[in-house]
């Protein structure tokens, strides 16, 4: 196979040649490609934070569409170092005298003194019971010692929740029994049966007769409203409809109040982020199809009719106002659109009206027709999933997926050029090369003729 050089014939750089030759016919194409990603990534992008916020929007409409919204209440307490309480849906707003007779206890008991956890107590069975349920351990020469009998009580499969310990005080070492479980029914109770009366140890000092009581199982009691309510737990949240109290300490005789209020605070926040994620939205939609006439510079979504159309929706909406209530329109909330199209808030109207009228605020936004209602209707078709705007971001992604392929359409178009042109160089070099090569011998020759009149001389 010959070996070439481009341009040796012709003294022209062949391939340098080609290359510009190539890229000056790409060019044009590869810029316009390019612009075109660009313009169709900014638009795939405009078109996400259009979705987002339209969103988070969307996520505030339907908070307030929910009637729980406004059903927010708090619990307090006159005196929390007696109890605690929350209140959850379902409450309703009051006052209630509180009086903490009884806290609820576990029931814990001790044996007599022994001089170290290693003395030997005795031999025989041990049937120990926490309230209806009980377990039986078998004490023989293996498990017979105070400390013995201890880990025997807590690593029993079937113990219903009893824990042992072993207490050092100045009269020796005691066995304490703790209850796992409190209330009044779990109370602890042990039969013990000395199978060697004559061993000169006694079993029969573990039980219950010989037990000394620290502390008895104790339901929790209270009274509300003067009435004695009594449960097996120091949490109360069946008592009074959506309220949770939680008792820490007994005061018998001592009456303190709970109080249930609507939470206002709460219920204003949820208005004020749809005001906010309101304001946000049109703020981004200002930008995205904005046009600045002194930088020639516009928004991604300039002239887009998406955009218009949910400026549409969204201002129908907001001036089209609620029918059936006391409520007809958000001027009558203290809301209200400024100079520049976004929402504002006179708290003082706000307040007032969560303040005495809370159910017809209740209303406006959350009736089936609905302040709330009317923007998820309006605004479904573009934030549902596989809605308008997620019709166009698949469609724009479409068309970015298809640059690709006009790249690689160019790039084999270009690879065709490139060959085509080398070729044609490469016959132009090597015909220079021969028409150079036939010049140097008719040069040659002629230079070898003698002169004109050297004939004639002779």
């Amino acid at each position: 196979m010959a070996i070439t050089a481009g341009g040796i014939g012709s003294g022209i750089d062949i391939e340098g040649l080609v290359s510009q030759l190539v890229a000056a016919e790409a060019s044009p194409a590869t810029t316009r490609l390019n612009t075109k990603e660009v313009n169709l990534e900014s638009e795939l992008s405009a078109l996400g934070t259009l979705k987002s916020a339209l969103s988070t929007f969307q996520t505030s409409v339907t908070k307030l569409e929910d009637a729980e919204t406004f059903q927010v209440f708090t619990a307090s307490s006159s005196d929390e170092s007696l109890f605690t309480a929350s209140a959850a849906s379902g409450a309703v707003a009051g006052n209630y005298s509180i009086e903490v007779v009884q806290l609820e206890e576990v029931d814990k008991l001790r044996t007599g003194d022994f001089t170290a956890s290693t003395e030997v107590v005795g031999t025989g069975t041990l049937d120990i019971s926490l309230g209806a349920e009980s377990f039986q351990l078998t004490i023989d020469g293996t498990n017979n010692t105070l400390e013995d009998i201890r880990d025997a009580i807590n690593a029993a499969s079937d113990n219903p929740g009893i824990t042992a310990s072993l207490i050092n005080v100045d009269s020796g070492t005691q066995l304490v029994l703790t209850s796992k479980e409190v209330g009044a029914t779990n109370t602890i109770s042990v039969v013990a049966t000395d199978d060697d009366a004559l061993d000169g140890f006694d079993l029969g000092r573990l039980d219950s007769a010989s037990l000394v009581s620290l502390q008895s199982a104790s339901d929790a009691i209270i009274k509300v409203d003067t009435q004695t309510v009594t449960r097996d737990s120091n949490s109360f949240s069946d008592v009074i409809d959506g309220v949770t109290f939680n008792l820490t300490k007994a005061a018998p005789g001592i009456t303190e109040t709970l109080t249930v209020v609507t939470d206002t605070a709460t219920i204003k926040e949820d208005v004020e982020s749809f005001v906010t994620n309101y304001n946000v939205l049109v703020g981004i939609m200002k930008g995205l199809s904005n046009y600045d006439a002194d930088t020639g510079v516009s928004g991604a979504l300039n002239g887009d009719s998406v955009v218009r159309g949910i400026q549409n929706q969204l201002r129908q909406t907001l001036f089209a106002g609620v029918s059936g209530g006391t409520l007809s329109n958000l001027t009558e909330l203290g809301i209200s659109l400024d100079d520049t199209g976004s929402l504002e808030i006179d708290d003082s109207i706000l307040d007032d009206k969560l303040a005495t009228g809370l159910s017809d605020v209740e209303a406006f936004f959350s009736a089936d027709t609905g302040f709330a209602q009317s923007f998820t209707t309006a605004l479904s078709g573009y934030v549902d999933d596989d809605g308008i705007l997620d019709g166009r971001k698949d469609s724009v992604q479409s068309k970015l997926d298809s640059i690709d392929d006009d790249r690689d359409t160019l790039s084999r178009r270009m690879a065709s050029l490139e060959a085509r042109l080398r070729a044609q160089f490469t016959a132009m070099d090597i015909l220079v090369a021969q028409l150079n090569s036939t010049s140097s011998f008719l040069s040659s020759q002629l230079a070898n003729l003698p002169e004109p009149n050297s004939i004639n001389r002779n």
